[in-house]
């Protein structure tokens, strides 16, 4: 089967035989390039052969283009042809054997140099390159001057015609200018009439505009004069006017100050007495249990002889003579009937942590009174000093706290103050604060004050 092989990639065509037979070449080169028409003849030449050999006698670096129809293959195998074609000889004479069988008679003429003056000098330089007869870069050179030669005519041929065609594009262009003169001409003479028409209209115009002009100035002079009086009177009904305004305002807010401090006197007067009177049931609840009363004189069972128990001893009210640094001051304090606490916010921080920035102080003290009113019931109110606040502060307060700042240009001691002596006499209040001067003025207003210290280690141990 190898034999067989072998005699069949061996055995040679009849074209194949005279190509060898025709005699030995030259080692001619040509001195340019191919030109590309010649270039492609070749290419395609080479792509058809291709095509028409078996699989295993294609050369290597040509066989993945072999399955492509001529056209492609020439096209995507150009450049790997154009170089298999000028290192391999054999492979060259064998692509010019299908130029032999579709052109003898023109092969022949190039082989012998007697080339037909009417064949496509293309052609002639394709198989002339393939053959490679002695000669033949002459052959090419003269397929590329007869290229260069109809480029050059048919250059000339169309630049003959761009000529033409831009003669004829002036000479329209000229009529239609011609005409387009004559009709702006005859625009320049209507509008030159209507020009006239207009100014003479202008005039006309100009004249009416002055004497009503003038017959305005002469009414402005009198409005004027009118509209100046106009506004004296109005300026003293005016001034009369805010006056009355003012007095009636005056009077107004007056009347309503009057309606708003009668509203609010008996609403804090009623207020007021709800708080003692709490304070007072809350109080007299308290001592009747630590003096063991009775709820009433005498109930129906209190006429039936039994042994009793044995009394508890009376104790003491919360707070009795204890100094202000007992630690037993604020406990007993906070058990005290209706108790309000309130607290000198940032002198308490500041003792406790002064380390931290305001904001996160204010957040850990509130924190610690949310807790604290709901263990001990108490009213709770934390004070904080607002006197050099732009604008409020948003803070989420705990419930059963109540968050107040100072007024701007009001201290925190001064609001503290406040709230100590808008309590009824007889609620137990106690104000927490280091400060002597806060504790001193609390007491005089008949608070109880406590150290920041104290309510700290309370708040610590919750």
């Amino acid at each position: 089967m190898r034999a067989t092989r072998e005699e069949t990639t061996h055995r040679q065509r009849p074209w194949e035989e005279r190509i060898i037979d025709s005699g030995p070449e030259e080692a001619e080169r040509p001195s340019r390039p191919l030109p590309e028409a010649v270039r492609q003849g070749v290419v395609e030449a080479a792509a058809e052969l291709i095509g028409a050999l078996p699989h295993d006698e294609v050369p290597a670096p040509l066989r993945p283009f072999a399955r492509f129809e001529r056209r492609k293959r020439a096209k995507l195998a150009g450049h790997p042809i154009a170089a298999l074609l000028e290192k391999d000889d054999a492979f060259r004479l064998r692509a010019a054997g299908p130029l032999r069988e579709a052109q003898p008679e023109l092969v022949e003429a190039v082989e012998s140099r007697d080339v037909p003056p009417a064949a496509d000098p293309v052609t002639v330089a394709v198989i002339a390159y393939l053959l490679r007869p002695r000669g033949w870069t002459g052959l090419v050179e003269a397929a590329r001057e007869e290229l260069e030669r109809s480029a050059s005519a048919s250059e000339e041929e169309a630049a003959e015609r761009r000529i033409a065609e831009l003669r004829d594009e002036v000479a329209a262009a000229r009529a239609a200018r011609a005409g387009e003169l004559e009709k702006l001409r005859g625009e320049l003479r209507d509008s030159k009439a209507e020009v006239s028409e207009l100014r003479r209209k202008l005039h006309e115009a100009r004249t009416k505009a002055k004497s009503a002009q003038d017959r305005a100035e002469s009414l402005a002079v009198d409005t004027a004069r009118d509209l100046a009086a106009a506004r004296d009177s109005t300026a003293a009904a005016d001034k009369e006017m805010r006056r009355l305004r003012g007095r009636l305002g005056q009077a107004e807010a007056a009347a309503e100050a009057a309606r708003r401090a009668s509203r609010e006197g008996r609403n804090v007067d009623d207020v007021r007495l709800r708080m003692l009177l709490d304070t007072l049931v809350d109080a007299a609840q308290g001592v009747r249990r630590e003096l063991a009363l009775p709820s009433t004189i005498a109930r129906p069972a209190d006429a039936v002889g039994a042994v009793e128990p044995g009394k508890q001893a009376h104790r003491a009210l919360p707070g009795r003579a204890l100094s202000d640094n007992d630690p037993q001051l604020l406990e007993r304090l906070l058990t005290l009937p209706q108790v309000h606490l309130v607290i000198d916010g940032y002198n308490v921080t500041k003792t406790g942590y002064g380390e931290l920035p305001l904001a996160d102080q204010r957040t850990r003290l509130l924190s610690g009174l949310g807790g604290l009113a709901a263990q001990t019931r108490a009213e709770v109110t934390c004070v904080f000093d607002g006197a050099e606040l732009d604008t409020p502060v948003a803070i989420a307060a705990p419930r059963g706290v109540r968050v107040l700042f100072s007024h701007p240009g009001q201290t925190a001691d001064e609001l503290i103050g406040e709230l100590v002596r808008a309590e009824p006499p007889g609620r137990a209040v106690v104000v927490v604060s280091a400060d002597r001067e806060v504790a001193d003025a609390a007491r005089r207003a008949g608070a109880r004050p406590a150290p920041s210290t104290l309510l700290l280690r309370r708040l610590g141990r919750s």
